[in-house]
């Protein structure tokens, strides 16, 4: 983690279990399947935590809201692909936003595995060029 991030807090959203397509197989391709995702965005929560306005702080709803319905209608080969384009739509959600850790999983994808998958961690300035406040 960029040690940059450290004076951020984490909010999260745990088990996010939504329907799409993402695979290369035939049968990928054609049926739905259960995908899996944690998201952790590293934001400042003392603006928030001071005033107890809901405008003060991330609204993880509308970042929840937009990975599903990228999730139910997008149809990536690859689970890399699907979680850049979350990580895209975390930031897009929200400004004040500076990194997400993002996890897709793929349960039952491989025979004896519980779940597949792939974890990253992107910063806003990587995924989204300079912020606002540079």
């Amino acid at each position: 983690m960029d040690r940059t991030m450290n004076h951020l807090d984490r909010i999260f959203i745990k088990d996010l279990l939504v329907r799409g397509i993402v695979g290369i197989k035939p049968d990928e391709r054609a049926n739905r399947q259960d995908i899996l995702v944690n998201a952790t965005f590293w934001a400042d929560t003392r603006a928030p935590g001071a005033s107890d306005a809901i405008e003060d702080t991330v609204n993880y709803r509308s970042a929840a809201k937009a990975m599903i319905a990228h999730i139910e209608t997008a149809k990536p080969n690859l689970v890399e692909k699907l979680a850049a384009d979350l990580v895209y739509l975390c930031f897009e959600s929200d400004p004040r936003i500076e990194a997400v850790e993002l996890s897709v999983e793929k349960p039952g994808a491989v025979r004896f595995s519980r779940s597949v998958g792939l974890t990253i961690y992107r910063t806003r300035a990587e995924v989204m060029g300079q912020t606002e406040q540079e």
